[in-house]
C-alpha cells in the first residue's frame, strides 16, 4: 500500500455509501494512488453539514483524511466533479453505478490503481456527455478485466490451444476464454457464442474507445455479449451483481 501519512490528501470518486451511527456515514471511495478505501464522514448526516454535499455516489472529489485506528476519517471534502448524469434518464443513470460497482468489487486497497482510477473516471465522463451507454460499459467491463490481470482470451481455443477459425465458437467462464467447437461441445458450463459477438469482443478488448465506439453494433448481438459478460463476471466475483437486476427492470418498463 501507498505510504500514508498521519493526514494526507487524495482525489478519489465515491462508490458508495451507508449510515453509520446517529449522524455518520462509511463511505467507500476508490483513489489513484491508495486504490479502495473505507472512510468514516463524522456528522454528515446533519443538516448543518458542508460536506454532506460533495460526499454523494458517482462524485469525483478532493478530500482530506486523517488515519484512525480502524478507518480513516475525512476531515474536508470538495467536489470536484457531480457527473451530472440526466435524472430522466435511468438506464444510463444504472450503467454508472453498475461500472462503480464493478471496480468496487474487482478493486483492491493496496498498489498503484491509476488504471484502474482512469478507466473508472472516462467511463462516467461517457456516459454523462451523452456516448451510447452499451459500448461505453461493454469497452469498460473488458478494459478493467485486462488490468485486473483477468482479460478472457478470445484469440485461441483454452481447451486444445488452436486458433479460433471463423465461425461460431463456445465461451467457458471455468476456462476463461473461447473454446473451438470439438472442446466446447464437451464442457457442460460453455456457452456458445456467434461469431459476430466474438468478432465485437475482439476489437473491444484490443482497441481504444473511440475506435470500438465507432462500430456500430446490432442489439442482438450487443445482447448476447451482455449476457456472456455477466456469466464470465459473476463466475469471477463468485456473486452476482445487484445492478444488472435494476437495468433489467428499466428495460422491461420500456
Amino acid at each position: 500500500m501507498a505510504a500514508r501519512e498521519r493526514v494526507y490528501r487524495t482525489e478519489a470518486v465515491v462508490l458508495r455509501r451507508g449510515d453509520l451511527g446517529e449522524a455518520d456515514r462509511l463511505l467507500t471511495v476508490f483513489s489513484p494512488k491508495y486504490g479502495k478505501l473505507r472512510l468514516v464522514a463524522k456528522g454528515v448526516r446533519r443538516p448543518t453539514s458542508r460536506k454532506a454535499g460533495h460526499l454523494e455516489p458517482l462524485t469525483r472529489v478532493d478530500l482530506l483524511l486523517a488515519k484512525g485506528r480502524e478507518l480513516d476519517i475525512i476531515t474536508q471534502a470538495q467536489s470536484l466533479q457531480t457527473y451530472p448524469l440526466p435524472t430522466e434518464d435511468l438506464e444510463r443513470l444504472g450503467y454508472a453505478l453498475y461500472a462503480a460497482e464493478l471496480l468496487d468489487h474487482f478493486s483492491v486497497a493496496e498498489g498503484e490503481t491509476r488504471s484502474q482510477y482512469r478507466l473508472l473516471t472516462d467511463t462516467l465522463e461517457r456516459l454523462s456527455g451523452g456516448d451510447e451507454p452499451a459500448p461505453a460499459i461493454r469497452h469498460f467491463e473488458l478494459q478493467l478485466l485486462e488490468v485486473s490481470g483477468f482479460r478472457p482470451e478470445l484469440f485461441g481455443c483454452v481447451g486444445c490451444g488452436t486458433g479460433i477459425r471463423p465461425e461460431a465458437q463456445f465461451f467457458s467462464a471455468e476456462h476463461g476464454g473461447v473454446l473451438c467447437p470439438a472442446c466446447g461441445g464437451a464442457e457442460a458450463d460453455a456457452l456458445p457464442v456467434s461469431l459476430s459477438a466474438l468478432r465485437v469482443l475482439r476489437h473491444y478488448q484490443r482497441s481504444t474507445y473511440a475506435a470500438s465506439a465507432a462500430v456500430r453494433v446490432r442489439a442482438e448481438v450487443m445482447q448476447e455479449i451482455e449476457r456472456l459478460m455477466q456469466v464470465y463476471l459473476s463466475h469471477l466475483l463468485e456473486r452476482r451483481l445487484n445492478v444488472p437486476a435494476f437495468l433489467r427492470q428499466i428495460r422491461e418498463l420500456r
